[in-house]
């Protein structure tokens, strides 16, 4: 049997301002941008550079309760990985172009790691994991 996780589903209050954040700040990659009339939305789907994985669907609030869970869907705590061939040059570039680095870098047992918010406060890890990591 193979299964992957194809989208994480990350509710955001804009689809215009959370496309210019990710594709401008973080060089996300926009994949598909499609207006679904039959609900009035749009599937919007990202993903980070050269990534070939799970990529993200920026989902817009549509109810008054799930706007209470933008920027807050894990509670508070890192929701999102995002990991680098190269940690330093990525860390430096998102510094420039004013991403909120929450965490200091500092070395893991698993590699380099620093906790980063995005445009609506989720946090995110920065890793460049060790080459003899399971899954790197």
């Amino acid at each position: 049997m193979k299964q992957d996780i194809v989208h994480i589903a990350l509710v955001v209050r804009d689809y215009d301002e959370a496309i210019e954040f990710y594709t401008q700040k973080l060089h996300f990659t926009l994949l598909e941008d499609t207006y679904q009339p039959e609900q009035d939305k749009r599937w919007v789907i990202i993903s980070p550079p050269g990534s070939t994985g799970t990529t993200i669907l920026l989902a817009r609030a549509s109810k008054p309760e799930q706007e209470d869970y933008i920027g807050a869907q894990s509670g508070g705590r890192v929701f999102l990985f995002l990991n680098t061939d190269d940690f330093w040059r990525d860390y430096e570039e998102m510094l420039t172009r004013g991403i909120e680095f929450v965490r200091p870098p500092k070395e893991a047992d698993y590699g380099l790691v620093a906790v980063f918010k995005d445009l609506y406060g989720n946090l995110w890890d920065l890793l460049q994991l060790k080459k003899d990591h399971p899954i790197s």
